[in-house]
């Protein structure tokens, strides 16, 4: 019984030894989001389109 909990007890700790690998860990780079920039870049084609619908109509 002794020989069997002293076997056990070395099988445990040689695969606690040998778990894992001296390999560098893989580090991701953070996502970076990048929010549009203001609200007024976005309009500022649809009015001037509207300027010129405008112009033609009055014309």
């Amino acid at each position: 019984m002794k020989k069997l909990v002293l076997a056990t007890a070395f099988a445990a700790a040689a695969s606690a030894a040998s778990a894992g690998n001296m390999s560098d860990p893989i580090i991701e780079a953070p996502v970076i989001v990048e929010e549009a920039a203001g609200s007024s870049g976005g309009m500022a084609i649809p009015l001037l389109l509207l300027i010129a619908v405008a112009a033609a109509a009055a014309s």
